[in-house]
C-alpha cells in the first residue's frame, strides 16, 4: 500500500486572504525595484568617485615620475617601493604598466598609483580616498533608508487600496450568502454600481460590475420566485372549492369498489391541495410559531401512537423544549409517514434530549437528497407520495428554529435527526439546598 508524502506545515487562513497577497506582492515589488535602483545609483556613484580619486592619482604619480626622473625631492606620499604598496599593484607596475589601486592604508582608505621605475622596482603616490569612501557610504545608507521610506508608503497606500477592494468584495459575498440562505431581499447597493447624481452612466469597475450583476440576478430570482409561489397559492385555493363539492358529492355515491376509489382520490388531491397551501404559507414565510413549554417524549408518543402499527418509540432522554407543538407534531408525523411510505418497517423514533431522529429500516435516502435536500415532486423509486412530505417537514423546522438532517444508517436505513434549540438548566448549588446551621 502506497503512502501519502507527509504533508508540510499549513500556512494561516489569513494569508489566503487578497489583501495579504497584495501587501507580499507589493513588498517584493518594492524591494526589487528599490534594490535595482539602489544598486545602479551606488555604481554610478563609486565608479564617478573611483575615477575622480584615480584621476587625481594618476595626474600625481606623472608629477612625481619626472620629479625622480630629475633627481628631485619626491615630497610626502610618495617613494620607491614605499611602505604599504598592496603586491599585486607592485607586480603591475615592476611589468611596465600603470595601475591604480584603492587599498587601506594605515586603516584609512587609500588610492594607490604606482608605474615602473629603474632596477626592477616601482614608484608610486598615495592619495588620501577616506572622503570617497565616506561620500560613499553615506550614500548607501541615503538609498537604504529612504527604500525603507519608500517600501513602507507604498504598502501603506496599496494596502488601504486593497482594504477598500476587499471590502466590497467581502460585502458582495456576504450578500451572496445571504441570499442563498433564503433572503431575497439582500442587495450590495454598491454606490459605483449605479448613475451617477446626474443620471448619467458611471465608469464601473470590475467590483462594481459584479455588485450591480448580483443585485439584478438577485431581483430578477425573487420575481420569479414571488411569482411562483403565488401561481401556487392561487391555484391550491382555487382547487380548494371544487374539491369540498367533489368530496361532498363523492359522499352522496352508492357504496361499492369506485365509490371508494372515487373518495381515495378525493382525499389525496385534498391532501396535496392543503400541502400546496402550506408550502406556499413557508415560502411566503408568513408563518407564526406558538411557542410553549412541552416535554419531548409524551409529544412523540402521540405521533407514534397515530401513525399505526410498525413504528417504535425509544426514550432515551427525555427533555422540556419551547417549541410549538402542532408544528412539531406536523414535522414528526411527516418524518414518520415517509419513513413507513418509503422505508422498511420497524420505524425508530428515539428521543435524546433536544435530539428526535426517525430511522427505518430500508434503502436509505437517495443520493439527490442527501446532497440537496428534499425537492417538490420528485421521488425515486416508488410512484407514491408527491414528495412534499419531508419539504414541509423541512420548513417547518426552519419555522421552529430547529435543524433537521438527512443521513443513511452504515447498516442500512435513512436517518432523519431533528435538533431543537434547547438550553440545559443550570445546576443547583449545593450551598443554595443548604440549610442555616
Amino acid at each position: 500500500m502506497s503512502r501519502r508524502p507527509p504533508r508540510g506545515p499549513r500556512l494561516p487562513a489569513w494569508t489566503a486572504t487578497l489583501t495579504w497577497k497584495a501587501a507580499v506582492f507589493i513588498t517584493v515589488m518594492c524591494c526589487g525595484l528599490a534594490a535595482m535602483l539602489g544598486a545602479l545609483v551606488h555604481v554610478s556613484v563609486t565608479n564617478q568617485t573611483v575615477g575622480q580619486a584615480r584621476e587625481r592619482a594618476l595626474i600625481r604619480l606623472k608629477d612625481v615620475t619626472e620629479r625622480y626622473e630629475a633627481g628631485d625631492r619626491l615630497g610626502p606620499g610618495a617613494g620607491v617601493d614605499p611602505k604599504g604598496l598592496p603586491e599585486s599593484l607592485r607586480d603591475l607596475a615592476v611589468s611596465g604598466q600603470r595601475a591604480t589601486m584603492v587599498a587601506a592604508h594605515e586603516s584609512r582608505p587609500t588610492m594607490w598609483a604606482a608605474g615602473p621605475a629603474d632596477g626592477g622596482r616601482a614608484i608610486a603616490v598615495q592619495v588620501d580616498y577616506a572622503q570617497g569612501a565616506r561620500t560613499i557610504d553615506g550614500l548607501d545608507r541615503a538609498i537604504l533608508g529612504s527604500s525603507v521610506l519608500a517600501i513602507g508608503a507604498t504598502l501603506l497606500v496599496g494596502a488601504f487600496a486593497v482594504t477598500r477592494v476587499t471590502r466590497r468584495l467581502h460585502l458582495t459575498a456576504q450578500v451572496a450568502r445571504k441570499i442563498s440562505a433564503g433572503d431575497l431581499d439582500a442587495r450590495v447597493n454598491d454606490p459605483h454600481s449605479g448613475p451617477s447624481a446626474q443620471g448619467t452612466p458611471r465608469h464601473q469597475d470590475e467590483v462594481a460590475a459584479v455588485a450591480g450583476a448580483l443585485d439584478t440576478m438577485a431581483s430578477s430570482l425573487q420575481g420569479k420566485l414571488l411569482s411562483e409561489q403565488r401561481f401556487t397559492a392561487d391555484v391550491a385555493h382555487e382547487l380548494r372549492t371544487p374539491l369540498t363539492g367533489l368530496h361532498a358529492a363523492a359522499e352522496l355515491l352508492p357504496p361499492g369498489r369506485p365509490t371508494e376509489l372515487v373518495r381515495d382520490r378525493v382525499a389525496a388531491l385534498r391532501t396535496l391541495t392543503e400541502d400546496l397551501l402550506e408550502i406556499s404559507r413557508l415560502d411566503a414565510k408568513s408563518e407564526r410559531v406558538d411557542l410553549d413549554a412541552h416535554r419531548l417524549a409524551p409529544l412523540a408518543e402521540r405521533v407514534v401512537r397515530s401513525s399505526g402499527p410498525g413504528t417504535e418509540l425509544v426514550v432515551v432522554r427525555d427533555v422540556c423544549v419551547e417549541t410549538d407543538r402542532r408544528r412539531l407534531e406536523r414535522v414528526l408525523g411527516n418524518l414518520v409517514a415517509n419513513a413507513l411510505k418509503h422505508g422498511r418497517e420497524p420505524v425508530l423514533v428515539t428521543v435524546d434530549g433536544p435530539v428526535v431522529t426517525v430511522r427505518d429500516h430500508g434503502d436509505g435516502y437517495p443520493d439527490y437528497l442527501l446532497e440537496h435536500g428534499p425537492q417538490r415532486f420528485r421521488t425515486e423509486g416508488t410512484t407514491k407520495g408527491h414528495g412534499l412530505g419531508l419539504t414541509i417537514a423541512l420548513g417547518q423546522t426552519r419555522v421552529l428554529g430547529a435543524r433537521l438532517t438527512f443521513a443513511n444508517a452504515p447498516d442500512g436505513g435513512a436517518v432523519a435527526s431533528l435538533r431543537l434549540p434547547h438550553e440545559e438548566p443550570p445546576e443547583p448549588d449545593a450551598n443554595e439546598n443548604r440549610g442555616a446551621p
